[in-house]
C-alpha cells in the first residue's frame, strides 16, 4: 500500500486548520482575485463543508482512496473535448503555484472553476479568449507533493 495515501486524512485535517488560521488573508486573496459576478458568498464555508464531508464519508477507512471531487491537494486530469487531448493540473495554495509545471492555485481562474467539480463532469472553463469544454477524467491525491514543495521552499 502506498504510504503517501496514509497522509490523506491528516492532510485534509491540516488543511482545515490552515484555512481557519489564515481565513482573513485567504478571503482577501479570494476577493481580490475573483470577479464580482463569479464570487460565491460563502466560498470558504462551502469548501470546509466539502472537506468535512469527505472526511466523514471516509471515517471508517484508514485512507481516502477515492476522490469524487476536486479539492486542494488533488491532481485533476481534464480532457479537452474539442481536441481529444488531456492535461493534468495540481490544485494548490497560491504560494505553491507554478503554472509551467501544472501547479495552479485554487484561487486562479482555472483552479477556481475546477474546484468542487465531480469526476465525469463536463465543464465549460472561461478563459480570456472564450471558453474551453473539458471533461473531468481523473482525480487523485497528490498532497504529499505539495507538502514536500512547501518544506523545500521553507528550507
Amino acid at each position: 500500500m502506498n504510504h503517501s495515501l496514509h497522509l490523506t486524512k491528516d492532510y485534509y485535517v491540516q488543511q482545515l486548520n490552515y484555512i481557519d488560521d489564515n481565513i482573513k488573508e485567504l478571503t482577501n486573496l479570494y476577493l481580490s482575485s475573483t470577479p464580482i459576478q463569479e464570487r460565491l458568498k460563502h466560498f470558504f464555508n462551502l469548501y470546509v463543508l466539502e472537506v468535512e464531508d469527505l472526511l466523514k464519508t471516509n471515517k471508517r477507512n484508514e485512507i481516502i482512496s477515492f476522490f469524487p471531487k476536486v479539492f486542494i491537494g488533488t491532481k485533476v486530469t481534464v480532457l479537452y473535448d474539442e481536441e481529444d487531448e488531456t492535461e493534468d493540473y495540481v490544485i494548490c495554495y497560491p504560494e505553491q503555484s507554478d503554472p509551467d509545471l501544472g501547479y495552479i492555485s485554487f484561487l486562479s481562474p482555472v483552479g477556481r472553476q475546477l474546484l468542487f467539480k465531480n469526476l465525469g463532469d463536463k465543464v465549460s472553463i472561461k478563459i480570456p479568449t472564450g471558453e474551453l469544454l473539458v471533461t473531468i477524467k481523473e482525480i487523485s491525491f497528490v498532497g504529499q507533493l505539495l507538502d514536500f514543495e512547501r518544506k523545500t521552499k521553507e528550507a
